[in-house]
């Protein structure tokens, strides 16, 4: 019996992706990479490895930046290029910056804490964003008017923080502003910053134009 013509392709998945959404992927794949590479300087120690998990953090950004543009020029707005963006931008701007924060020496419990609400932050940020998208729209484009709370890409500012740190040999039992030991736990203050951007993203009263 000849098979269908409609029967799905092998990889048509990936034969269906737009343009857009490879950049998407390779946003994905660079926070995937910063995790590596903060992972590996656990290991081995070598502060080349931890600025260059951070460094994966603007480049990121930069596919973040493209592949809205591409999709907007060749007019590819999809609700799969949509998700895709906002499972690469957890991963590159919510993942990556805890795991880099913990590679850095915030290890204590309650810098865990500190760190989970702040990749948990970002996830809610993003479902928020997908399921009141069209809502916030303003034109037939789809375009979004404004952001609700901050973008979670804007933690690529924590990671420079990071990075200035290790550039300066002040991570680990160095990192600014000491460590604190409150009751069971410890707490590096500088783990408040990734509190805030949390707190910050989840904000319904924070409006920021979408330009």
């Amino acid at each position: 019996m000849p098979a269908s013509d409609d029967r799905p392709r092998h990889f048509s998945m990936i034969r269906e992706l737009a343009l857009a959404d490879v950049f998407t992927l390779a946003n994905a794949a660079c926070g995937m990479a910063g995790v590596f590479f903060a992972m590996s300087y656990l290991g081995s120690g070598a502060l080349n490895e931890f600025l260059i998990a951070a460094a994966f953090a603007p480049a990121a950004f930069f596919f973040d930046v493209i592949d809205g543009r591409v999709a907007r020029w060749r007019h590819a707005h999809s609700a799969l290029g949509r998700e895709l963006d906002s499972l690469a931008d957890i991963i590159s701007f919510g993942v990556a910056p805890a795991a880099l924060a913990y590679a850095a020496g915030m290890r204590g419990g309650w810098d865990l804490l500190a760190l989970i609400y702040f990749v948990c932050c970002g996830v809610s940020r993003l479902a928020r964003f997908n399921v009141t998208a069209e809502s916030l729209a303003g034109d037939a484009s789809g375009k979004v008017r404004y952001f609700e709370g901050t973008p979670i890409p804007t933690s690529v500012v924590l990671t420079a923080v990071l990075a200035w740190c290790a550039w300066q040999q002040r991570i680990g039992d160095a990192l600014p502003l000491g460590s604190w030991t409150l009751g069971p736990g410890t707490l590096h203050p500088l783990v408040l910053l990734f509190v805030v951007s949390g707190s910050l993203m989840i904000s319904k009263t924070l409006r920021i134009p979408k330009f």
